[in-house]
C-alpha cells in the first residue's frame, strides 16, 4: 500500500497562514535536539462531512460563526461551495514545500439533489479535480450499502439507474477510501484498505482512515449489511503497530468521529489540554498510540483546532473543519529525515473560512453548471411556499422550526385509515439536512420552494412507516432522548404539533422528561392504551439510540418521508397564502439553553 504519487508535483501548490491551534511549545531540550536532524515541510489540507454540497449551502447552514475584529461581535458569515473551496484549496498550497489533501469521511451521501440525482459522481468528480488524495469513510457513504461505496471508488454505471450520459462511464475516485474498522462478517477481510502510504520528500507518511464504530445505530439495516465496525482506537493502534513495523513512522489517523467544543466560533482551540471539547473524540485521541502525530476528525460537523493529550500526556493535534464545505483545516508539520517520525512539536493547526468573496474555480463552476443543467427539469419543479426562513439543519434549538413542519406533514400523510392511521409522529433531528430559505436560489421567486430544495431538506428518501406503540413506550421514546446512547449528546426528536411535553436539561438522564407533562392532543398518555405512531423507517427501526421504536408493532409502510413532505408544502400553501414558520411551542425546555435558568 506505498504509493508515490505522479500528481504530487502538481499538487505542491497551497498557503500556509498564521496558526492558532498549535500543538505544542518545543522545549530547549528538544529545540536543541532538531538541530541535529534534517526535516522537511509537510502540509495537510483537511476537509470533512462535505455531503455533496457542490452548491453554496443555503441558509443558515451554510454560514460559519466568527468574531468580527471591528467589535468583537459573533458575526455569521456566508460560506462554502465546490468553486470557493477549490480556489482557497489551490491559493494555499502554493507556499508549500509538500502538500497532502486529506479528508475525515462523508464526502458523499445526505447530499443535494444537483449531486444525489446522479448517486454523487458529481461529487467524487469534483473531489479528483479539487486534489483530494485520502479520505477515511463516513457513516453516510454506506447509505446505499457497500456495493455502491465500492463503485464510488472504483467506477462503473449504477447498477439501476445506468450510465447517465450516453457514452460516459463513472471512472471512480482518483482518491483512496481507508475503512481500517470495517470487516465482512463471513470473512473477516476489510472492505476496504486499512491505510494508505505515500512519501513526502522522502520520508514515508501513513494515513489510517477508520468510520465510527456506531455506524450500524444511525444508518438503516441495509446499508450496513454483512459488516461489521470494530473500535476506534483498537484498529488505529493495531495499524499503527503494522505501519511502524514497515518502517512508516509518520502517521495521520483519520477518524469519521467527532467532539463538541465549548465554542460555535470556527477557529476555536478548545482551551488548554482540550479542556474545551467533549464528546467521543476525547477519550479515543487519549488512547490512540503516540506514534500518531495528528488526527483529523469528522461526524459531529463542527469546528475546532484542538490540542488532547496523547496516552503519555504529550498534546496532540485534534482538527475538524465544521461541514458542507464551508471551512478547511491547514496542518502545518516537520518530518524528521533520520527517524521518520512527525516532529509533534512543529505540528500546528487552523481552520480558514471559505469565503464567498473570492474568486470561483472556471474548472468547478463548469461542472456545477453542467449537472444543474441535467437536473433542472427536476430541481427547479415548484412545489410550495413559504412566507419567511424556516430553519431547520441551521437551527440550534431543541425544537427546530423544520422539524414541526415535517413531523406535521408526515402525521396529515399518514394519518387517513388506509395509510396507517397515524396519531402523532417524530422525525429524527439528524435527518434534518438544511433550511427552507425564503430568498430564491434561482429564478423561481421569493418564497417559492422547489422540489430541489425540499430534495436537500429530506435528501434519503426513506420509506415512512406506522408501529403500533403503547403510552409507557411511548414515554420510554422520549427518554430515550436524552438517556442511554444519548445521555451525553440528546437527539431530541422533532414532534407532531399534537404532543406537548416538559424537558427539564437541569437534571440528569431519562429523568429530564416530565413524565407528569406529556400530553397528546390535550390528555396525558395512557400507559396501556395503543397509539399509532408515524416515523421514517430509520428511526421506526431504533436508529439514533431509540430501541422503543424497534419495539412497535403492526407495522404499515406507506410513502417516503420525501414524497409526504412534498405532499404536504404542496397542500398547505399557495403564493397567497404561504406556510409559516411554526411557534415552536411543542417542547418546554427548562435549563441550559433555553429561556428558563
Amino acid at each position: 500500500m506505498l504509493t508515490v504519487r505522479s500528481r504530487r508535483t502538481a499538487l505542491a501548490v497551497v498557503a500556509a497562514a498564521g496558526l492558532l491551534g498549535t500543538v505544542a511549545v518545543p522545549t530547549a531540550a528538544q529545540a536543541a535536539d532538531a538541530k541535529r536532524h534534517k526535516t522537511v515541510n509537510l502540509q495537510l489540507l483537511a476537509i470533512n462531512d462535505f455531503h455533496g454540497n457542490l452548491e453554496p449551502p443555503a441558509g443558515s447552514s451554510g454560514t460559519v460563526k466568527e468574531i468580527d475584529p471591528a467589535t468583537g461581535n459573533e458575526v455569521s458569515t456566508p460560506a462554502g461551495g465546490i468553486e470557493y473551496l477549490a480556489t482557497e484549496l489551490r491559493k494555499a498550497r502554493i507556499p508549500a514545500d509538500d502538500s497532502i489533501t486529506v479528508a475525515a469521511g462523508d464526502i458523499v451521501g445526505a447530499s443535494p439533489l444537483t449531486s444525489a440525482l446522479f448517486h454523487d459522481e458529481p461529487t467524487i468528480e469534483a473531489m479528483d479535480k479539487l486534489g483530494l488524495d485520502v479520505t477515511s469513510v463516513g457513516n453516510h457513504e454506506f447509505d446505499e450499502g457497500a456495493q455502491e461505496l465500492l463503485r464510488m471508488q472504483e467506477g462503473g454505471c449504477h447498477p439501476t439507474d445506468g450510465c447517465y450520459e450516453p457514452g460516459r462511464t463513472f471512472k471512480g475516485a482518483n482518491f483512496n477510501y481507508l475503512s481500517a474498522n470495517v470487516t465482512d462478517e463471513k470473512t473477516g477481510k476489510n472492505l476496504l484498505p486499512p491505510y494508505w502510504v505515500t512519501k513526502s520528500q522522502g520520508v514515508k507518511i501513513g494515513f489510517i482512515g477508520v468510520t465510527l464504530e456506531g455506524t450500524p445505530n444511525i444508518v438503516t439495516a441495509e446499508g450496513v449489511k454483512g459488516l461489521k465496525f470494530a473500535n476506534e482506537v483498537t484498529t488505529i493502534n493495531k495499524y499503527a503497530a503494522e505501519l511502524k513495523a514497515k518502517g512508516v513512522n509518520s502517521i495521520v489517523a483519520l477518524i469519521h468521529e467527532g467532539g463538541y467544543p465549548a465554542s460555535s466560533v470556527y477557529n476555536y482551540d478548545c482551551g488548554a489540554a482540550g479542556q474545551g471539547i467533549s464528546g467521543p473524540i476525547v477519550d479515543i485521541a487519549k488512547k490512540i498510540d503516540p506514534a500518531v502525530g495528528a488526527i483529523v476528525t469528522g461526524h459531529t460537523h463542527n469546528a475546532y483546532a484542538c490540542s488532547i493529550p496523547d496516552p503519555n500526556g504529550v498534546p496532540r493535534s485534534v482538527t475538524s473543519a465544521a461541514s458542507f464545505g464551508r471551512l478547511f483545516t491547514e496542518i502545518d508539520m516537520k518530518l524528521d529525515k533520520t527517524t521518520g517520525e512527525i516532529v509533534r512539536p512543529s505540528v500546528k493547526a487552523e481552520n480558514h473560512v471559505v469565503r464567498r468573496t473570492v474568486e470561483k474555480a472556471p474548472d468547478m463552476t463548469a461542472l456545477v453548471d453542467h449537472y444543474q443543467k441535467l437536473a433542472a427539469p427536476i430541481a427547479n419543479r415548484p412545489i410550495g411556499y413559504i412566507g419567511s426562513d424556516i430553519n431547520g439543519r441551521g437551527s440550534s434549538d431543541l425544537e427546530k422550526p423544520l422539524g414541526d413542519v415535517i413531523a406535521d406533514a408526515q402525521l396529515a400523510g399518514l394519518a387517513p385509515a388506509d395509510k396507517g392511521g397515524a396519531q402523532l409522529a417524530f422525525m429524527n433531528p439528524g435527518g434534518i439536512r438544511s433550511d427552507l430559505v425564503y430568498k430564491a436560489s434561482g429564478s423561481e421567486g421569493d418564497g417559492v420552494v422547489t422540489y430541489g430544495e425540499a430534495f436537500t431538506v429530506q435528501p434519503f428518501t426513506n420509506m415512512m412507516q406506522v408501529k403500533t406503540l403503547t403510552g409507557a413506550q411511548l414515554v420510554q421514546l422520549l427518554q430515550q432522548q436524552v438517556s442511554g446512547p444519548n445521555g451525553a449528546a440528546p437527539k431530541i426528536l422533532q414532534v407532531s404539533s399534537n404532543l406537548h411535553y416538559t424537558l427539564d436539561m437541569r437534571k440528569t438522564g431519562a429523568d429530564r422528561v416530565l413524565v407528569d407533562s406529556i400530553r397528546l392532543n390535550g390528555a396525558p398518555l395512557d400507559p396501556a392504551a395503543k397509539y399509532r405512531v408515524a416515523a421514517n423507517e430509520f428511526l421506526a427501526g431504533g436508529g439514533d439510540g431509540f430501541p422503543a421504536f424497534a419495539a412497535g408493532t403492526d407495522k404499515l409502510v406507506g410513502g417516503s418521508d420525501l414524497d409526504v413532505f412534498t405532499a404536504y408544502l404542496g397542500a398547505h400553501s399557495s403564493a397567497g397564502a404561504p406556510l409559516q414558520a411554526p411557534a415552536q411551542d411543542r417542547i418546554k425546555v427548562i435549563g441550559p439553553g433555553s429561556d428558563i435558568d
